[in-house]
């Protein structure tokens, strides 16, 4: 197996089946973290619905995603974003992401919804205003530092530039920095509802709660690589001339 006929492509067999295995491993945890997130969700969606007013302890808000979330307040429209690449039946847009000034004087960041690509200015985001006091019932969401991976991140200030209109993500930390008021760790998506019609349009994630094909792919890999790593000797066996060990200790006498 290690002579020097075989030597490298020996190394080559083993390496491929520490591959192998290491693919299953990764899909493995792949499931675990899946089974986490699933596991979650369901515990939020059981927890019933939070009024956001009566949360002491902001701290503990991170813990709570996709649980149903009530607040009251007044937007303020003067320091909402838009977050690009946002689709709609198949129609380019954006979310409009608003400020919310609760009564208690705290503020959270709200996903109003979809808005057409055509309202690319924040000037024509005045269409959209909601004056007074306003209800708001969704989930609770947690921000986005910047793409998973492939994705373009948030350019950084320019000097002299004070805030960005136009954002990939909604990143609760860096738009802190162009609002006057602290911002509650969290944001509010909001629930459609059968009365609201108008834009912005409203809408829930559709969540995958199934564990996914990682324990299939894992099996495979595991397999390919028991396939490999076990049948390789055997190919060596029968790779070997009939009575080449008699002909070489001819050979050699």
């Amino acid at each position: 197996m290690f002579s020097r006929r075989w030597r490298w492509t020996s190394l080559l067999v083993l390496a491929a089946s520490g591959i192998m295995v290491r693919l299953g491993i990764w899909q493995l945890d792949r499931l675990e973290q899946r089974q986490d997130f699933n596991t979650h969700v369901v515990s939020q969606q059981a927890a019933g619905l939070l009024d956001l007013s009566l949360v002491v302890d902001t701290d503990s808000l991170g813990g709570m995603e996709y649980r149903a979330v009530a607040a009251s307040g007044s937007y303020d429209p003067g320091y909402q974003v838009a977050i690009r690449n946002q689709v709609w039946n198949g129609e380019y847009g954006y979310y409009l992401l608003t400020p919310l000034v609760m009564d208690d004087g705290r503020v959270v960041m709200v996903n109003r919804g979809w808005i057409p690509a055509s309202y690319d200015t924040p000037e024509s985001w005045q269409d959209f205003d909601q004056p007074g006091k306003v209800p708001v019932s969704g989930i609770i969401r947690l921000g986005q530092e910047g793409p998973d991976m492939g994705g373009v991140p948030d350019p950084e200030l320019a000097p002299g530039q004070e805030r960005l209109d136009f954002w990939n993500f909604i990143n609760i930390d860096r738009l802190q920095q162009q609002v006057p008021y602290p911002l509650l760790p969290i944001y509010i998506q909001v629930a459609p509802e059968e009365v609201w019609t108008d834009l912005p349009y409203r809408s829930l994630p559709d969540l995958d709660l199934t564990e996914g094909n990682h324990l299939g792919y894992a099996l495979q890999w595991f397999s390919y690589a028991a396939i490999l790593f076990f049948g390789y000797p055997f190919y060596l066996k029968r790779s070997q001339p009939a009575g080449g060990s008699k002909q070489m200790d001819q050979g050699s006498g």
